[in-house]
């Protein structure tokens, strides 16, 4: 017997045979295990991934929800604020002028009384005017009395021209109405008399 040969008496070919044939019992962990344990933990760790990307999906979600309820709830709250400004745009206007009708019902009840007067009944027309005219100034209302000053076509209409002594040549010489300004914008000219 040759050194190479066992007492097995299996020649070569039988073992390059049993060498090459499958092994019928053995399994892939078997074989590789390290390729085994590979890919347990690869599919633990995808599974750990896809679960983290649902997680953070639903929290996208949740605060994708809570800002689209946010914005309806704003817009809801500014459509309600525009409808109260609308209906309530002059409340204030309206609480200052509720002096002036009080001071008005005065005057009218003290125009009756035994000892009134025409000179009493004057100071209190004058006086509720006066209240008047600055509850308008309060409220951005300014009074045009361009009586003296240069023609301004933006804020006065000439409603006649005539010579004047003494007087600038286009110069307001007479105010036939006065005019008013609103935050700035005319809402009425001043009707005037301009001197030629």
């Amino acid at each position: 017997m040759s050194p190479h040969q066992s007492d097995t008496n299996i020649d070569i070919d039988d073992e390059h045979s049993l060498a090459t044939e499958p092994m019928e019992d053995a399994s892939l962990e078997d074989v590789v295990p390290e390729a085994v344990e590979g890919a347990d933990e690869e599919q633990q760790s995808i599974e750990q991934q896809l679960v983290k990307a649902q997680e953070t999906i639903k929290d996208y979600w949740d605060q994708m929800m809570r800002l689209r309820a946010e914005i309806d709830n704003n817009r809801k709250r500014a459509e309600r604020d525009v409808e109260n400004a609308h209906k309530y745009a002059l409340k204030t206007f309206v609480e200052n002028l509720l002096p002036i009708i009080d001071s008005m019902e005065m005057g009218q009840n003290a125009a009756v009384a035994d000892n009134a007067t025409l000179e009493s009944i004057r100071e209190g027309s004058a006086l509720t005017m006066n209240m008047f005219v600055q509850v308008l100034e309060k409220n951005g209302l300014q009074q045009i009395d361009p009586l003296g000053e240069k023609f301004d076509p933006e804020k006065h209409q000439a409603i006649s021209m005539i010579e004047a002594e003494g007087a600038e040549s286009n110069s307001v010489v007479e105010v036939m109405q006065k005019g008013f300004l609103l935050n700035d914008r005319l809402v009425r000219p001043a009707m005037v008399v301009v001197a030629k």
